[in-house]
């Protein structure tokens, strides 16, 4: 069963997914998959390489930014931007848990001009604290306004 998180009207966030969970996508209107996880950062975990594969093989377009211990950085965060902005339909980013693509979905929103406590607020619905980014978040909201 997914476990796809609403984070806006075209957004969801998500732990790992698999292959079956690609026809769950689609079935959502999912028109791309992001995957924010590295690959290897843990065993047995499914390839960026697999979930592409299964995602283009279903019409889905796919892209990878992959958030590693480093953290995020402005390149990741306009990747992300530009990702969601040019998607055709709804967005779903997975990582291992859903919180790295949750968190950059909110700098990446923030970046864009969002409202930071909006932003905050949705990501809290979908079982997720932007806590960790919040600083940040009000930064790029104040550049971007």
């Amino acid at each position: 069963m997914s476990d796809f998180r609403t984070l806006s009207a075209s957004c969801m966030a998500s732990p790992q997914i698999g292959l079956t969970d690609i026809a769950d996508a689609k079935a959502q209107n999912v028109s791309l998959i992001i995957n924010n996880r590295p690959d290897g950062e843990e065993a047995g975990q499914i390839t960026g390489a697999q979930i592409e594969q299964a995602a283009r093989d279903a019409g889905l377009d796919y892209r990878a930014i992959p958030i590693g211990s480093a953290g995020f950085g402005e390149a990741d965060v306009q990747a992300m931007a530009d990702a969601i902005r040019d998607a055709s339909g709804n967005v779903l980013a997975y990582c291992r848990t859903g919180t790295r693509s949750t968190l950059l979905w909110s700098l990446a929103q923030a970046y864009q001009g969002g409202d930071p406590e909006e932003i905050a607020a949705h990501a809290k619905a979908a079982g997720y604290d932007v806590s960790p980014v919040r600083a940040a978040m009000d930064m790029l909201a104040a550049k971007a306004g």
